[in-house]
């Protein structure tokens, strides 16, 4: 489980194409009683939780809990050929690991297939398929507000443990942190979740109540007012569509081939202007055939804004570039070494899945 902080992510989250959702509740009146449940909604308590033991009983097999010598994370079983389904930064730099199964068992050797860093995505596979159960992934894309959630991992080493919530919101664009082993990623189209998301989360399900696997937890929000404490409630997970489809490339190409993702082909860095804040995209290099080398974009350039879109750190840059697709065309605004401001268009390339 990876962390951003809420007080920084703000601006990033209010981009996202949530569906508007009513913040209070009406609260009783003072000497006012609350009613004894009704027969009504004791049958309709138990139905929730009949549905809740299904899907438990019926995904948790599907649920493996994966060790490197650095730490460990959560994965789903994408195939009976023993493809495993993980957050990139789960694997980080290991090629070899170990798997249990959330249900028990003895552990199995698994290598690495292939890591799919800028979005936070990997396969695994493992030596031993005897008694896998694949997952059954849904349709993200059909995914409404407000809908119940489980997210099943292995939360700090808690075997198959299971938490509860809601869809709070869909179309977030989020950025992770960049760590040692595990490169910075932007996340497109990530649902917001109230279920909880703890360290050992990663990678694993969140499921809704037919038992289908929509989405992988990946990203928790922290609350800088707690000193980097969890800020409840606030949860992140890669789209299932997201998901299955980059799988679907390594597991039948050893690679991804088609990231759906646009980029403008540069490699950089944020610049920290003279007040000590972000200030622009500094260029680093330039990639031969990009459309950023078209445009006349070079090494030394900053980057200020896209489509009139500020663009104070990378982070900026790779979030807005989520919103475009290869081949569109963008307006970016060039700070030059001399000191003179210009603007430049530039067409959009496919951000390479190697």
């Amino acid at each position: 489980m990876r962390k951003i902080v809420a007080g920084i992510a703000t601006a990033v989250l209010l981009t996202g194409c949530a569906a508007s959702v009513p913040t209070s509740v009406a609260s009783p009146s003072p000497g006012a009683t609350t009613p004894a449940a009704t027969p009504s909604a004791t049958v309709s308590q138990h139905g929730l939780e009949a549905a809740y033991e299904q899907v438990i009983h019926d995904v948790l097999p599907s649920i493996v809990q994966i060790t490197t010598k650095v730490g460990l994370g959560s994965g789903i079983v994408y195939d009976t050929a023993g493809h495993i389904i993980t957050n990139a930064h789960v694997v980080g730099e290991a090629t070899r690991m170990k798997v249990t199964l959330a249900t028990g068992g003895t552990e199995r050797d698994a290598k690495l297939v292939k890591s799919f860093a800028p979005g936070d995505l990997a396969i695994i596979k493992v030596d031993d398929t005897k008694g896998l159960t694949p997952a059954k992934f849904g349709d993200s894309a059909k995914l409404r507000v407000g809908q119940v959630v489980l997210a099943m991992g292995n939360p700090l080493g808690l075997s198959g443990s299971v938490t509860n919530g809601i869809i709070s919101a869909l179309g977030r664009t989020v950025s992770e942190p960049e760590e040692p082993g595990s490169p910075a990623a932007t996340i497109a189209n990530a649902i917001q979740t109230s279920a909880a998301i703890n360290p050992g989360n990663s990678g694993g399900a969140l499921v809704d109540l037919t038992g289908q696997v929509i989405g992988i937890p990946t990203l928790s929000a922290v609350d800088p007012n707690l000193s980097g404490g969890a800020a409840n409630g606030i949860g992140f997970a890669i789209p299932s569509n997201t998901a299955t489809d980059i799988a679907e490339q390594i597991v039948r190409d050893g690679k991804v081939t088609n990231t759906h993702r646009a980029a403008l082909g540069i490699r950089g860095s944020t610049i920290v202007g003279g007040t000590g804040s972000p200030a622009g995209v500094g260029v680093v290099a330039v990639e031969a055939g990009s459309g950023a080398k078209k445009a006349g974009i070079k090494p030394g350039d900053v980057i200020l804004s896209i489509d009139g879109k500020e663009t104070h750190t990378m982070a900026d840059l790779a979030e807005y570039l989520t919103t475009r697709k290869p081949g569109d065309q963008v307006k970016v605004e060039v700070l030059l070494p001399g000191g003179d401001i210009t603007t430049v268009t530039a067409t959009l390339g496919e951000l390479p899945g190697e």
